[in-house]
């Protein structure tokens, strides 16, 4: 009989064999073949010259490739964004709420404290072994004033027996 440990740890393999997959996308593959390989993205964008395909691991996180195709649908990049040198590209009182969305796909959460008067997104990331948040301090216009990183402390569901 295989544990519910064992088939969570089989799911969140297959998963992210998935993602990496999705990162790797060949320049020049079609909308249609990345469709057809790797489903219906979390979310589509707007991008200058084209479209932006988002695959996000929902709701854990940790995941998230953008693969961006140019106005005739084929791809022009893939990469897996949501790593600290990816999330530094957030320019603080420049970046709107919009902005980081379109870069990071939708955040894990987000969420308010009485400290801080607008919202708070967070994303997940895993970074040398070590889970990892990343937060986006909103202002009131929901424009990015603020970002920071802390140590993921929660317990891993994988894991846990």
């Amino acid at each position: 009989m295989v544990r519910r440990s064992e088939t969570l740890f089989l799911t969140a393999v297959c998963v992210l064999l998935a993602s990496c997959a999705v990162e790797r996308v060949a320049p020049g593959t079609s909308r249609a073949d990345v469709l057809a390989s790797f489903g219906q993205p979390t979310r589509e964008v707007a991008i200058p010259n084209g479209t932006r395909l988002q695959y996000s691991r929902l709701p854990a996180g940790q995941t998230a490739v953008m693969v961006d195709l140019d106005a005739q649908g084929r791809v022009v990049s893939s990469k897996q964004v949501l790593q600290s040198t990816e999330l530094g590209r957030v320019i603080v009182g420049q970046w709107s709420r919009a902005d980081v969305e379109r870069e990071f796909g939708p955040p894990y959460l987000v969420d308010r404290v009485a400290s801080w008067q607008g919202d708070i997104m967070t994303y997940t990331f895993r970074e040398g072994g070590i889970d990892l948040f990343f937060f986006v301090y909103l202002d009131a216009a929901n424009i990015a004033q603020r970002t920071g990183q802390a140590m993921d402390t929660r317990r891993d569901p994988v894991n846990d027996n």
